[in-house]
């Protein structure tokens, strides 16, 4: 039968098959029985004729909790290609799928090998990928779905979903297309009822209209409904035909009602063969055969389910019963008993022995009370839940388990397992109700301390009160007491965490390091390293300098530890390290597909790298950073790397990105006072007016964060600007306020051997200094070790070269000031390079223009493919490493050659390689 009034919606998914362009797909939007479906069916038929391959997958209410069930069936089809993935991704889909036993894979890298596998058939066949009703999908799936739906524009593959209004699915975020679809108008309603139903009164078409509302499915069933109950009749609201006097129920209750009127004339068999359909989690009529057999007493065939398919209900093929509308099989269970439903999900449950997560949810699905037993059943479905990487499917188990739970005890420990895993996938709303149900129980201590702080792992607590900071130190110190010392240290590190996004007072500082020394733990543990620099990043700098220097030659062999170690160097001012551990960790946490952490690396690596001046490193990772800190919900790591974004745009003298970029960081940051944001967005503000000579905009931005009561103001990062701060207060005449600030920042030097703190005290004593003695410190200055510091290096030849040339020694000057201009050229930081032109101009001497690094030609992206591809990595590799496809990466690499006026990768690695080698020296 033709679709009546989709005209448009028919032409956009026939252009969308044809020729995709740009775009990945669609998500078509609307409410129970608008036609989501068949539009689907039309776009699935057009795909097919034009030979495409059609891979679907849709979701089942009933499915929701078992865990990668709709990934299974939509990569049935193309299961073959899993043996030829690379190893990594291979494991992880496999134990996904349940078709190996392997390490609990992450949601990330399963979605790296479902887009490879989908790539690699694609590149043999362009495919439409059919996901519908995905907010009945289990959450792994929809995950995988999104992931793959963002990394696809590049590919033959189209990707169509369906999700219905008022419902939600993290597909809807993964930028495809909207297409609402919206109810008929009067007249296309008119036009379908009288093809449907052509002999009505007109009394009785006029009613149904009004009933219908203009939904397609509603003008079909409920006129079969009312032909169902013997033709027109008396015209009375469909509404009371269907389920009695009354008020005019909402639409799709109407629907239901449509539907169960057609089960109340169905002999018994059929009956009960269409609840246990409805109830079980697979459409196989094997399966409900079996279980309507047990119910019966006797051998059920699979004619038991022809009047059912006879009155339009459901459609059965060889071994598949489906219902032809999600509503029909809720309705049908809504309309049963409870002891129906609790036999129906007993003999299925028994029929699935081999089966045991489908079994077990079957069981608690039949059990009202307390059942050790069944609960038991559903931990360990939870556990395999877990090592299959379904988090959501987990929870939702050990939610189960702990309403069968036998004592109060059992009932806690499973609600509070469940809110942890919660928290560790990000789910805030659910983790806080679990925490909020296990704290109405009566609860030991260890078990009040752990819902205490569980809730303290979102956002780093940067939306917590601060009071909480000493309250975590107590509960670590209580924890440990105990002799639970692993949970003290996971405690004392949330409460570190919150030293670096938040300013609790030196109180608290002292409470948690009071804490910490108090722990039976080594010294030298990278936890305890990291948050002795969090908490006391100059009383305790110079230990921790230390042991990260000690630390720095096994880099590279537990990613997790060098995140911890990259963060600390941070803190202390050692961005060559912070640099080292942050790009060690990566690699890791890629392969691993720990998307959660690996923008926080990248934005610490990125951070660093900007501060030595290393620019073009910085900025692949730092856009990089941005997008998956978006991606995973992120929030404050996005708003971190965006200022860093801003940061590099200022140093390039590219002011209107700067001031778009900080803009943004400080739109996410400023609500909650993330200062490590708030920080880098004025550090980035202060740069683009030092270079737009704006001098006392500079300082006023820069000196905020300086301040205690400014938002702005972070322990660790406010000694990490001197040089630039005290360059805006010179040109601003704000001398005497610099020296007092020096003052109170001198203290610091003594206590720590802070590398960027002491490079930047050198700069500014000289900087500050009398003639008779700035001679002297800018040459001692300049004989510091710094290797790896460029940035820091070129900053003092320019000042010292200023310097010179005021003191009339121009010849002098020159040697600095050129040295700097070449410093600044290389690194990319255009405005200072300006500087010193202009200054080599006042010495008597021309600078040839600058031409822009070749690298600065490329997007971000562009960046970090073409450094991969001249480190010789396939695009295969490259891929891999970024979480995109083969062709992607192939795409990409097209545009970069002309772009950088080569041919080859040869070509590539040879011009990377001559640009480095400037920018180090």
């Amino acid at each position: 039968m033709p679709l009546f009034g989709r005209e448009a919606e028919l032409k956009a998914l026939a252009e969308l098959v044809d020729d995709p362009g740009d775009r990945s797909g669609v998500l078509i939007r609307g409410e129970a029985g608008i036609g989501k479906s068949a539009l689907v069916a039309e776009a699935v038929s057009a795909a097919s004729a034009a030979g495409l391959r059609v891979l679907t997958t849709t979701g089942v209410e009933a499915e929701q909790n078992l865990v990668y069930a709709g990934l299974h069936q939509l990569l049935y089809p193309v299961r073959a290609g899993v043996d030829a993935l690379p190893a990594p991704q291979r494991e992880a889909l496999r134990s996904a799928l349940g078709l190996a036993e392997a390490a609990e894979p992450s949601v990330y890298l399963v979605g790296l090998a479902t887009l490879t596998l989908l790539a690699e058939a694609a590149a043999v066949r362009p495919s439409l990928v059919v996901a519908e009703d995905v907010h009945w999908l289990d959450r792994a799936s929809a995950d995988v779905l999104a992931f793959v739906a963002r990394r696809i524009e590049s590919e033959p593959i189209v990707m169509v979903a369906t999700l219905r209004e008022g419902e939600r699915s993290h597909v809807q975020d993964a930028g495809l297309s909207p297409m609402p679809v919206d109810r008929l108008s009067d007249e296309v309603a008119a036009e379908l009822l009288d093809s449907i139903a052509p002999g009505l009164t007109p009394a009785v078409r006029v009613r149904l209209l009004e009933e219908a509302a203009g939904n397609p499915l509603a003008l079909t069933e409920l006129s079969a409904a009312m032909g169902h109950h013997g033709g027109p009749g008396p015209v009375l609201s469909l509404s009371d035909r269907l389920g009695g006097l009354g008020p005019v129920l909402p639409l799709s209750e109407r629907l239901e009602r449509a539907f169960t009127s057609r089960v109340a004339a169905l002999p018994t068999p059929a009956r009960t063969a269409l609840l246990v359909a409805a109830l079980n989690q697979s459409d196989s009529v094997s399966e409900t055969l079996a279980a309507t057999g047990l119910i019966l007493g006797t051998t059920a065939e699979p004619e038991i389910l022809a009047p059912a398919a006879e009155v339009r209900l459901i459609e059965l093929a060889i071994d598949t019963v489906t219902f032809r509308h999600p509503l029909m099989r809720s309705a049908i269970a809504a309309a049963s008993t409870l002891a129906e439903r609790r036999q129906a999900h007993l003999a299925l449950a028994e029929t699935l022995h081999e089966q045991p997560d489908r079994r077990a949810w079957h069981r608690a699905a039949a059990t009202a009370g307390a059942d050790e037993g069944v609960a038991a059943e559903l931990d360990c479905a939870a556990d395999r839940a877990r090592h299959r990487g379904g988090v959501a499917a987990a929870i939702a188990a050990l939610e189960q388990a702990a309403r069968l739970s036998e004592g109060q005890d059992r009932k806690a420990l499973r609600l509070l397992r469940a809110a942890e895993l919660a928290v560790e996938s990000g789910s805030r709303a659910t983790a806080e109700r679990l925490v909020g149900d296990a704290q109405a129980l009566e609860l030991s201590p260890r078990r009040r301390a752990t819902a205490a702080w569980l809730l303290s792992g979102f956002e780093d607590g940067v939306r917590e009160d601060v009071s909480r900071v000493s309250e975590l130190a107590e509960l670590a110190a209580s924890v440990a007491a105990d002799g639970e010392v692993e949970p003290a240290v996971r405690i004392l590190w949330g409460a570190a965490m919150r030293c670096f996004w938040s300013e609790p007072g030196p109180a608290a500082r002292r409470s948690l390091l009071g804490v910490a020394d108090r722990l039976p733990v080594p010294a030298d543990d990278p936890r305890m390293v990291a948050v002795a620099a969090y908490v006391a990043p100059f009383e305790r700098g110079g230990i921790a300098l230390d042991l990260l220097r000690k630390l720095a030659g096994v880099a590279g062999a537990a990613p997790e530890i060098d995140r911890y170690l990259g963060s600390a160097a941070l803190q202390v001012g050692a961005f060559d390290l912070a640099a080292r551990f942050s790009a060690a960790a990566a690699p890791g946490l890629r392969a691993q597909g720990r998307l959660g952490l690996l923008p926080r690396a990248l934005a610490v690596q990125a951070w660093s790298r900007v501060r030595l001046g290393d620019l073009a490193a910085a900025v692949p990772v730092a856009a990089e950073a941005a997008k998956l800190a978006q991606e995973t919900g992120q929030s404050f790591m996005y708003g971190l790397a965006t200022a860093v974004q801003a940061e590099i745009a200022a140093l390039r003298g590219d002011h209107g990105r700067a001031r778009t970029l900080a803009d943004e960081a400080e739109r996410v940051a400023l609500p909650a006072g993330a200062r490590p944001v708030l920080a880098t967005v004025q550090l980035a503000r202060g740069l683009a007016a030092l270079s737009e000579e704006r001098f006392g905009d500079a300082f006023a931005a820069l000196s905020r964060m300086l301040d205690p009561s400014d938002p702005a103001y972070q322990l660790a990062l406010r000694a990490y600007c001197l040089a630039e701060l005290t360059e805006a207060a010179v040109r601003a005449g704000r001398i005497d306020t610099m020296r007092d600030i020096l003052r109170d920042v001198e203290p610091l030097a003594a206590s720590t051997p802070s590398p960027a703190l002491h490079i930047g005290l050198r700069y500014a004593r000289a900087v500050l200094a009398p003639n008779g003695e700035a001679e002297e410190l800018f040459t001692a200055a300049l004989r510091a070790d710094l290797t790896g510091w460029p940035a820091e290096r070129g900053r003092l030849h320019l000042a010292f070269g200023e310097w010179l040339r005021r003191r009339r020694r121009a010849a002098e000057s020159r040697t600095h000031l050129r040295t700097a201009r070449e410093t600044f050229d290389a690194l990319g930081m255009a405005a200072w390079g300006e500087r010193a032109r202009r200054e080599l101009r006042s010495a008597g001497e021309s600078s040839p223009n600058r031409d822009p690094d070749a690298r600065e030609k490329l997007t971000p992206q562009e960046l970090n493919i073409a450094q991969l591809a001249a480190e010789g990595l396939t695009n295969r590799e490259i891929g891999q490493r970024l979480y995109l496809s083969p062709r992607t990466v192939s795409t990409h690499l097209h545009r970069i050659f002309p772009k950088l006026g080569v041919s080859s990768r040869a070509d590539l690695a040879r011009m990377l390689k001559t640009l480095e080698e400037r920018s180090s020296r």
